[in-house]
C-alpha cells in the first residue's frame, strides 16, 4: 500500500531542500527552496518517533559525511544512505547503522552502466541484496522516455529506465529509488506517468520522489500504481518550511493505510 516515506537530503552539511535540475557544482546556479536550522540527527528523531520507516539520507556532494553520521546515531538500522556511495565504504556504512544502502553514480562509469560495479557493490555487502537500493533517478527525454541520471542528476546515462532495465536489476537490490529531477523541488506536481510506469514494470519496492506538493498527491499515487508506489514529499513540507503539507497529515495519512 502507497506510504510517505520522508527524507534527509544534505548539502554542504546541512539539511536543505533543492530544485533537483539546478545542483550542478556552481553553487550560483544552486536553487533552495529551504536551508533548515535543525541538524540531520533532529530529523531523524522526528521520523523515529513517528515511526516513519524507509527514509532516505542522500549526501548530495562532499562535506556531508558527519551529518549522515549524526542521522544514523539518532535511529540507528532504519534509515537508508545514499551518495557517493561504492564498494569501497557501502559497507562501513552499513556499520554506522545504515538500514540499506543507495547507490547510483557509482554503477555509471563515464554514464554508461557497469554490471562489474554492481557486482562488486552487493560483494562488499557480503552478497546482501536486502541492504541495497538502487536509484535510478531520471530525467525525461521526449515522450514518456526516461533516464537515469547521475553526477548530481546533470549526466544523463546511457540506462533508460524501462521494464527491460528494471527487470535486469530487481536480482540484485530490495528496492528502487526513483527521483524524477525534472520534478525535483518544484512542487508543481508529480510525474504521473513515470507513477503508472513504475508501478507496471516494478515487483519489488519502489519510491517515488518529485513535484509532491499536497495530501491529495499520496491518493493520486496511490490511484496511479494501485497502492504500489510509496511517494516522498519534501519541500512542501511544513517541517522543511513549506506550506502544501502538514507533516502530521502525512503521518496520519501512513496510520490510516497501515489500519492504525
Amino acid at each position: 500500500m502507497t506510504r510517505f516515506r520522508p527524507c534527509i537530503d544534505l548539502h554542504s552539511g546541512q539539511v536543505k531542500q533543492i530544485v533537483g535540475g539546478t545542483l550542478d557544482s556552481s553553487t550560483a546556479e544552486l536553487k533552495t527552496n529551504y536551508v533548515s536550522q535543525h541538524s540531520a540527527g533532529y530529523y531523524a528523531r522526528l521520523y523515529r518517533d513517528h515511526g516513519l520507516e524507509g527514509a532516505h539520507v542522500i549526501m548530495l556532494g562532499p562535506g556531508n559525511e558527519d551529518a549522515a553520521k549524526g542521522a544514523l546515531a539518532a535511529w540507528p538500522g532504519h534509515l537508508q544512505v545514499g551518495g557517493g556511495i561504492n564498494d569501497q565504504n557501502a559497507a562501513l556504512w552499513m556499520e554506522r547503522g545504515a538500514s540499506k544502502v543507495i547507490i547510483t553514480s557509482f554503477l555509471f562509469p563515464g554514464g554508461k552502466f557497469s554490471q562489474e560495479r554492481l557486482d562488486a557493490v552487493l560483494a562488499a555487502l557480503g552478497g546482501e541484496k536486502d541492504h541495497l537500493v538502487i536509484d535510478l533517478s531520471c530525467r525525461r527525454r521526449g515522450d514518456d522516455k526516461w533516464f537515469v541520471a547521475m553526477n548530481k542528476w546533470q549526466t544523463i546515462t546511457d540506462m533508460e529506465v524501462n521494464q527491460e532495465s528494471i527487470k535486469s536489476l530487481e536480482p540484485y537490490c530490495s528496492e528502487f529509488l526513483i527521483h524524477a529531477a525534472d520534478n525535483e523541488g518544484l512542487q508543481k506536481g508529480i510525474d504521473e506517468k513515470l507513477v503508472q510506469k513504475l508501478a507496471e514494470w516494478c515487483s519489488i519496492p519502489v519510491t517515488y520522489a518529485g513535484g509532491g506538493r499536497n495530501i491529495d498527491d499520496l491518493e493520486l499515487v496511490k490511484k496511479l500504481s494501485d497502492g504500489k508506489v510509496d511517494l516522498t514529499i519534501g519541500s512542501a513540507l511544513d517541517c522543511f518550511g513549506g506550506t502544501g503539507v502538514k507533516f502530521d497529515d502525512c503521518v496520519a495519512w501512513n496510520a490510516k493505510q497501515a489500519g492504525w
